[in-house]
């Protein structure tokens, strides 16, 4: 049984909230009886896309496990590549594989420079082909935007288009568990391609349904937004039969 977090949107700002709220995040992580395999987080790490975001999250993100990262559309790419990877600062898509403990993480680059929707590209698509045919144990597909629609029409408006394409490259690979995203700022569970999609809530901050109070209001900077929900994410355990279950945790403050 392999046990590993997923958290994403942490909008790292310079100020003390998100900050506080990420630490908070990580404590608990580091308070468990048993660490997790890994570590995933699935975009918006900065919310500028600033250098300076960036050598925070990698003081903040540290952790006796792998940290694996995606970026979101918040992220820069060159600032991101430089700062967190090490590498030098281009402005291609950031891809990464990642084998542990057995299973591969392929991590995907679904931005679009200077757009907050989501595509994932040729050269993408292409390398997750490849990656994906590479071996024959369980693996994981995680990337920012969500392919489908999920209810919170201001994210709706800006999910990642192109979805057939994706699917065509997973109808190759029954070795793929699930699909792993944020984006939305809410927990959530939906299928994509028949197999299960995870959404991890947001650290920073959470979001309502047109249905919840407050929620049926048209934001077009992305919201309706709250802020008084507690930093989440999530636990995912992949069982030894193959099937995942996903636990949503809440840390207080």
């Amino acid at each position: 049984m392999a046990v590993f977090a997923q958290l994403s949107d942490i909008h790292l700002d310079g100020g003390e909230r998100a900050e506080a709220r990420v630490a908070a995040v990580m404590a608990y992580l580091g308070g468990l009886a048993r660490p997790v395999d890994a570590v995933l987080v699935t975009g918006d790490i900065a919310d500028h896309g600033l250098p300076e975001e960036y050598h925070r999250a990698a003081e903040l993100l540290k952790h006796s496990s792998p940290v694996l990262t995606c970026p979101g559309n918040h992220d820069v790419r060159a600032a991101f590549r430089e700062v967190l990877l090490d590498a030098p600062p281009e402005d291609g898509p950031i891809n990464s594989a990642h084998e542990v403990g057995g299973t591969l993480f392929a991590m995907c680059d679904s931005t679009i420079p200077g757009s907050g929707a989501g595509f994932l590209d040729d050269e993408t698509l292409s390398w997750l082909d490849s990656v994906l045919a590479s071996g024959e144990g369980p693996a994981f597909v995680a990337f920012h935007h969500p392919p489908v629609e999920v209810g919170v029409p201001a994210v709706d408006r800006i999910r990642q288009s192109g979805e057939d394409r994706l699917a065509a490259v997973l109808a190759r690979h029954p070795r793929v568990v699930a699909l792993l995203c944020g984006h939305v700022h809410t927990g959530a569970s939906t299928t994509f391609a028949g197999l299960p999609l995870r959404v991890a809530p947001g650290v920073v901050s959470g979001s309502l349904l047109p249905a919840e109070p407050g929620g049926d209001r048209d934001w077009p900077d992305g919201g309706p937004i709250e802020y008084d929900r507690p930093p989440s994410l999530l636990l995912h355990v992949l069982h030894e039969d193959g099937r995942l279950t996903s636990h949503v945790r809440s840390v207080p403050l």
